[in-house]
């Protein structure tokens, strides 16, 4: 079954060829891609966190991307995963996407290493902070008010702060491992320790709200994050999913 998937034309699996008018047209379409890797495959995978970069520079109609690393678990973690990496993607068009997808030699190398790859199409309907100095995710789609909705947020700490950071991580992720209504997520980083993000996909907005504002450790650790000042940049994003495709641990969980 496939419930989500199925409620809309747009939201199956055919490409993705322009963005629904009622979602707003000029929102940029934004994808994230997780690969999975089996032992063999891990130190071909490492590598490509520097080799890939020049490829990805190259690729037409991509105007913003991020190669990430991840850790165990499902929220910010000290142990990497090394057999879980992740190509954060913002584009010019949606064509432009399904060129990559379709033709690249670059994603054709990682399909014949990888053992899994899920990849979630996505429009923002919310953003606010920086990225590397920009916020990517500009303009945005128009919100929805039923159906899934996935979060990006990502940080990049103060050194001074990594310690009360790092103790509050453990908390946090426990409650959002029980959170209802959470379908999955991942801790995902450009750097170990300093340069961390979380995604997550949920079920419905209600789900997503009650957790970021009931939850007294979600609470606490946001009020952390202002009294305290541990972070020198950040953003915020929320995305209205279009579809997914492949496998992310053996399942697609927008569509399970």
């Amino acid at each position: 079954m496939r419930p989500f998937c199925d409620k809309k034309e747009w939201m199956k699996d055919e490409p993705i060829t322009s963005i629904p008018v009622e979602l707003g047209m000029m929102a940029p379409l934004t994808t994230l891609t997780l690969f999975g890797y089996a032992a063999a495959a891990r130190p071909w995978a490492f590598l490509q966190m520097g080799l890939a970069q020049p490829a990805l520079q190259r690729t037409a109609g991509l105007r913003f991307w991020k190669l990430l690393g991840s850790g165990y678990g499902q929220g910010f973690s000290l142990q990497p995963n090394w057999g879980r990496y992740g190509l954060l993607a913002v584009w010019e068009t949606p064509q432009a996407a399904e060129q990559f997808f379709a033709a690249s030699t670059l994603i054709e190398a990682y399909r014949r290493h990888a053992a899994e790859i899920w990849t979630i199409y996505l429009l923002p309907v919310q953003a606010h902070g920086l990225w590397s100095g920009q916020n990517p995710f500009l303009p945005l789609a128009k919100r929805v008010t039923e159906g899934p909705v996935a979060t990006l947020t990502r940080a990049t700490i103060r050194p001074h702060r990594l310690l009360p950071f790092w103790r509050a991580v453990p908390a946090t992720s426990r409650a959002l491992a029980v959170a209802p209504g959470l379908l999955a997520s991942i801790g995902v980083g450009e750097a170990p320790l300093l340069r961390q993000a979380t995604f997550s996909l949920w079920r419905s907005a209600a789900d997503l709200k009650a957790f970021a504002y009931q939850n007294s450790a979600h609470k606490d650790a946001i009020r952390r994050t202002r009294t305290e000042d541990w972070y020198q940049e950040e953003l915020f994003a929320r995305f209205v999913p279009l579809r997914s495709t492949g496998l992310w641990d053996g399942r697609d969980p927008l569509c399970a």
